[in-house]
């Protein structure tokens, strides 16, 4: 079977486009060498797919015959995927949480809105008058 083919059918991909896209752009291994579209899969192939930030490793058990419902993905792949992989997605996304704290930086479209309400109160603009007189 095509490794496209193999990927939506095992359903890391959620269209064989998308999967045939990704091996074109060189997200896919096999057997630590990179693959064509059309290039067959074998039981025993180890294949490494990167996607999200994370390289996913996976162990082909078995060729399925069509595609293959969720509760029955496992009969045809070994997920390898070491946990470190996915302690590291988790690090990227507390340190892009980091720089930019709620209420720092640039307003949002909220923060905007109530400055708005604000400075339209016309009692501010009283104060403002008797402190300049």
């Amino acid at each position: 079977m095509r490794i496209d083919k193999y990927l939506w059918c095992i359903r890391v991909y959620k269209t064989r486009s998308i999967a045939t896209d990704a091996v074109k752009k060189g997200h896919i291994q096999v057997n630590n060498q990179p693959a064509k579209a059309s290039r067959d899969v074998f039981p025993g192939d180890k294949i490494s797919v990167r996607k999200d930030q994370i390289n996913y490793q996976y162990t082909v058990l078995d060729i399925p015959p069509n595609r293959v419902g969720a509760k029955l993905v496992d009969m045809y792949r070994k997920d390898e995927t070491p946990a470190e992989a996915f302690e590291h997605l988790q690090l990227l996304r507390l340190a892009k949480d980091h720089y930019r704290l709620k209420g720092e930086g640039r307003p949002t479209k909220k923060d905007r809105r109530n400055i708005d309400d604000y400075l339209d109160d016309d009692t501010y603009f009283e104060q403002l008058n008797n402190e300049a007189n």
